[in-house]
């Protein structure tokens, strides 16, 4: 099966030829970790998530090496450390820092795995690889790619002539174009910093530069170099990090002498109801709060994956309820069956082509309109719809019961058979309600009222009313 992804950095839609087929590597920017997840943070994981299964389907499940990160030094972390440290609460500031990032790393990991995201093989957090990036810095000013001034270590933007290539953008342009931090201590506006000063509030690491931390844009070089390699497949993220952050990598990392990333992939951005999320438009809201709205992460996924990666993805209250409509369908119609090895491999031959998940879509929809549960369900398992339980299936059968009753004494050998035909007639009504077909499950109902049992439902469940001395023979081979 041949992949073809779209790359960033050649603007156009290209073979993909990984370095070493036997060891795929990926690295994907990750979050950081100061407060919950918000809705946009939730695209580039299930972008990634559905390319790291795409990988892993074409070159086995041990051939791939997904890397994304935790950025464990920022600003806001840092406050929120001080302020409990204000507080009263005991520990360094280093000690407290890493206990809010373990929160808020829970928080993500929970809010992601209800997404259905699988975990990267290595999620490495910026605090444990400083001394990576010293050497780092340390070789870039040894070279004379960096130079340290009153405390901070800055990289020569102008000393690397293919800055810019990535966002298709000259320095000077950038300058004209861009906010940039002028400080008295750069020798050229647009260089960044690559590690910067910390005073006693602030956490810091020694260095030869003096105690300090590193800028954000060395982080992921380092890390990247570290579990990756020197060179590397795929570089992911989302495109609001093109640049400046990504263009920085790219300068850092060639100018250490790395090849770095041969592929860059970048997902668009997230709107709500067609206007940017924000706090002040009141549309703003984390994966958390919806999830506790008490919609499943798989409707949450759904709707996030059925728009291409690289167009903006607007998330709407229709798409939700269609969304929640059509996963009802497919998982009352996929109950009890096994995923077929053809609906697997046709969607990834879909979705091999720069993650084309919308026609993968398009053929769940197919299978589901024919009636092939078994091919459905491969696409939906290509997808990651597949939940390790039936949700919506298992939260309407909660609701229901099946209720035996006999006009005579009990009858302990019709009881067992009785239950697995009321139990039967439970989920074909919860297909009917789903698809809005009921002729299947009126049939089933019909053959129990032609064997002389009295059938009654409700929102509540199934009962089933046997009259004395009935003969279980008589349900041998319904349902």
């Amino acid at each position: 099966m041949d992949i073809q992804l779209y790359n960033t950095a050649t603007r156009s839609k290209e073979r993909f030829d990984p370095i070493d087929p036997k060891n795929v590597r990926m690295y994907v920017c990750g979050p950081t970790v100061y407060d919950r997840a918000h809705l946009g943070n939730a695209r580039p994981v299930l972008v990634f998530d559905v390319l790291n299964r795409l990988l892993r389907h074409v070159y086995g499940e041990k051939a791939v090496t997904y890397v994304r990160n935790f950025t464990d030094v920022d600003d806001k972390i840092n406050a929120t450390a001080l302020a409990r440290k204000e507080a009263g609460a005991a520990g360094s500031l280093e000690t407290l820092v890493r206990e809010r990032s373990d929160e808020t790393i829970d928080w993500y990991h929970a809010d992601m795995d209800a997404l259905g995201a699988f975990r990267p093989d290595h999620e490495p957090r910026a605090t444990d690889y400083i001394q990576q990036m010293v050497d780092l810095i340390v070789q870039l000013e040894s070279d004379g790619f960096a130079y340290a001034k009153d405390g901070h270590v800055l990289f020569r933007v102008r000393k690397y002539q293919e800055y810019g290539q990535l966002s298709g953008r000259s320095v000077d342009d950038m300058i004209a174009g861009a906010r940039v931090e002028v400080a008295p201590y750069k020798e050229d506006p647009m260089d960044f910093v690559l590690w910067k000063p910390s005073d006693d509030e602030l956490p810091g690491w020694d260095s030869p530069w003096g105690r300090g931390r590193p800028g954000w844009h060395i982080e992921c070089s380092a890390m990247a170099k570290e579990l990756l390699g020197e060179s590397f497949d795929i570089h992911g993220g989302g495109n609001d990090l093109q640049f400046p952050h990504h263009e920085n990598e790219i300068a850092q990392s060639k100018c250490a002498g790395h090849g770095f990333a041969n592929v860059w992939m970048h997902n668009e951005m997230l709107q709500v109801e067609g206007k940017k999320m924000s706090k002040s438009l009141g549309n703003f809201f984390t994966v958390r709060d919806l999830l506790d709205q008490g919609i499943p992460g798989e409707v949450i996924r759904f709707v996030m994956l059925s728009t291409h990666y690289r167009k903006p993805m607007d998330w709407t209250e229709k798409k939700r309820e269609e969304a929640h409509r059509t996963l009802s369908e497919w998982f009352a119609l996929t109950a009890g069956v096994e995923p077929s090895t053809y609906g697997v491999d046709t969607a990834f031959e879909f979705i091999s082509n720069d993650l084309d998940i919308h026609n993968a879509f398009e053929l769940a929809r197919a299978f589901a309109f024919r009636g092939q549960s078994e091919e459905l369900l491969g696409v939906m398992v290509a997808l990651g719809l597949k939940p390790s339980n039936d949700w919506w299936v298992q939260r309407n059968l909660e609701k229901d019961s099946v209720g035996i009753f006999y006009g005579g004494p009990e009858n302990p050998n019709l009881e067992k058979l009785a239950m697995e035909i009321g139990s039967k007639l439970c989920k074909l009504r919860v297909s009917a309600v789903a698809t809005k077909n009921f002729d299947h499950f009126d049939s089933e109902k019909q053959l129990l009222t032609s064997a002389g049992v009295e059938v009654q439902i409700s929102p509540n469940g199934v009962k089933l009313r046997f009259p004395d001395g009935f003969d279980p023979s008589k349900l041998e081979g319904l349902l």
